[in-house]
């Protein structure tokens, strides 16, 4: 698994490296997420001048993601990140399939989206083990990769949860998300991602259901000033009313903000903006 790993991330930082004019020779690029921040980083320099980057993530495959949030990205010709799990996917399977052919990317946020038994105790992270989880997300990849064509390369921890067990048997999966991905997303984080110094194995992600674009704009404007990565994150996709819900009028004046070459805004995937920080953090500064 960590063979694979290393050949996905080793790819990744080439396609970065001749977008960008970098090379590196670095033969441990494939361990960044381990490594440690190079002494006498000063900044970290985004492609093409831009002042900070977006990725925008949905989580669970709802319907309403296809069926109200495509048409609004691919207007734009904004690549969004879809951390789906494989039974809704399976329900709405061409339109799926529809949103790999535009570009999107695909990532993993396991087979069933086990939480903590305080949410509810059919599927309680505290009844897992280390095997379990790991069952989990490498079930959930195969599943994907068997219904779209695609094996995920990013992962969503449900309910922004990273452990299993509980008191003193209690243990993160982190590092089981490190050996099997670029990157791995939080949620409902209150910061920004530094693109120098972040675990790329836990990206912060902060929630944008029900925000306007004032209120999101904020979050923007702050990731731009010391030239951050934001991740945001929502669910379902359309008009107000409903509980966690991105609203359409939001996403479609991000889309058209971000896109927008004035503003100096890269939006992008997480598999997109993770692997160039890796890259970056290979020697290319």
């Amino acid at each position: 698994m960590k063979d694979t790993r290393i050949l996905i991330v080793a790819t990744f930082c080439l396609i970065a490296a001749a977008l960008t004019g970098c090379s590196s020779s670095n033969p441990q690029e494939g361990k960044a997420l381990t490594k440690p921040v190079p002494e006498g980083w000063k900044k970290f320099h985004w492609p093409q001048g831009k002042r900070a980057a977006i990725s925008l993530s949905f989580d669970d495959a709802r319907a309403s993601q296809v069926d109200c949030g495509l048409p609004i990205l691919d207007a734009y010709d904004v690549k969004a990140t879809f951390y789906v799990l494989p039974g809704p996917v399976e329900k709405k399977l061409t339109d799926w399939q529809k949103a790999v052919t535009a570009g999107h990317e695909i990532g993993n946020h396991t087979l069933t989206h086990p939480c903590s038994g305080n949410f509810s105790l059919r599927n309680a992270l505290e009844n897992y083990t280390l095997n379990m989880i790991a069952n989990e997300m490498d079930r959930a990849s195969e599943t994907i990769e068997q219904l779209l064509g695609v094996r995920p390369t990013t992962f969503a921890y449900p309910c922004g949860q990273t452990f299993v067990g509980r008191g003193k048997a209690v243990k993160s999966y982190v590092p089981l998300v490190a050996e099997r991905f670029i990157a791995g997303r939080r949620w409902r984080d209150e910061h920004d991602n530094d693109p120098a110094f972040c675990d790329l194995a836990q990206v912060m992600g902060i929630e944008f259901d029900g925000l306007d674009f004032e209120q999101t704009k904020k979050l923007i404007d702050k990731a731009a000033e010391k030239g951050r990565w934001l991740v945001l994150c929502g669910h379902e996709i359309g008009q107000p009313g409903r509980r966690q819900t991105t609203l359409a009028s939001t996403l479609d004046a991000l889309c058209k903000y971000a896109q927008d070459p004035n503003n100096g805004i890269w939006i992008d995937t997480v598999e997109s903006i993770g692997s160039y920080i890796m890259q970056q953090r290979a020697g290319c500064k």
